[in-house]
């Protein structure tokens, strides 16, 4: 579904590369989370595989065709969370997605979108306009947007960021969900919790390079310490301490804060 290699991209005015020689690949039907800080290079190589930016150097593929080979058909096969919400606030949310089911010529639409309303748990609030919506309610009227026309392929920019638990849980089902119905998803976010419970496969990028690419759990046992980490009341306050899980059962220090014992919180 998207095939990179050697991708290399420059802001005009700026000597220093924003994105240097990445190469990976997404297979049909994968969750691919594209993991990194802010300024890391993740939305400005998301922009540059929707249309969004153009000038890049090296190749890349999207559904067996480069990039620059595509026009506004590409829209047609896929779609686009943005990481801040951005509706006719002015309109509701039947209107807004009535206006790009009309840009994307979908036939049925009504029957369409009453369908996404449904699945993002809108219905009840299709006739409210979205300056009144929350930013939870906001972000799964996004989601709703980018599937209107089951797009093949799903670009998601940070989709929890800034939700409560209960939003962000919901969101993530509707991530699943559209995963079980066949689509291939690429996923940038900062959030390793989103990128464990949700992604086939992850890629890290610091400062415009890609650094590891592989399934969550194996990146874990690679890299990740074996530790259990015991938390604890007292004086109005939550104390937190780390252990190593080799020889935790004669730990003593473990086992007297297992007991009820007082001490202070170790750095992590």
């Amino acid at each position: 579904m998207i095939n990179v290699e050697g991708l290399a991209f420059t802001y005009a005015k700026q000597h220093k590369p924003t994105l240097n020689n990445l190469s990976f690949s997404v297979a049909e039907g994968e969750i691919f989370g594209f993991l990194g800080t802010s300024g890391s290079g993740k939305s400005t190589t998301q922009k540059l595989l929707t249309g969004m930016l153009a000038g890049h150097q090296g190749k890349a593929e999207l559904l067996g065709k480069p990039l620059e080979a595509w026009k506004s058909e590409v829209y047609a096969h896929i779609g686009v969370g943005f990481e801040l919400p951005n509706h006719y606030d002015k309109l509701t949310a039947r209107e807004n997605l009535k206006v790009f089911a009309g840009l994307q010529g979908i036939k049925n639409a009504k029957s369409r979108i009453e369908e996404v309303l449904e699945q993002v748990g809108l219905l009840a609030h299709a006739d409210q306009r979205t300056q009144e919506f929350s930013k939870g309610m906001r972000m799964r009227l996004n989601f709703a947007r980018a599937v209107l026309h089951n797009p093949r392929l799903l670009f998601l920019d940070e989709p929890t960021s800034g939700l409560d638990p209960v939003n962000a849980k919901i969101v993530k089902d509707l991530v699943l969900a559209e995963r079980q119905a066949g689509a291939t998803i690429f996923l940038t976010t900062h959030n390793m919790f989103d990128a464990d419970s949700l992604c086939d496969r992850v890629a890290f990028i610091i400062q415009g390079r890609l650094r590891h690419i592989g399934e969550p759990a194996r990146i874990k046992q690679e890299f990740g310490q074996a530790t259990v980490v015991l938390s604890q009341h007292q004086n109005g306050q939550t104390i937190y301490n780390e252990y190593p899980l080799d020889n935790l059962a004669t730990n003593q220090c473990f086992l007297a804060q297992l007991n009820g014992a007082k001490f202070a919180a170790t750095p992590f």
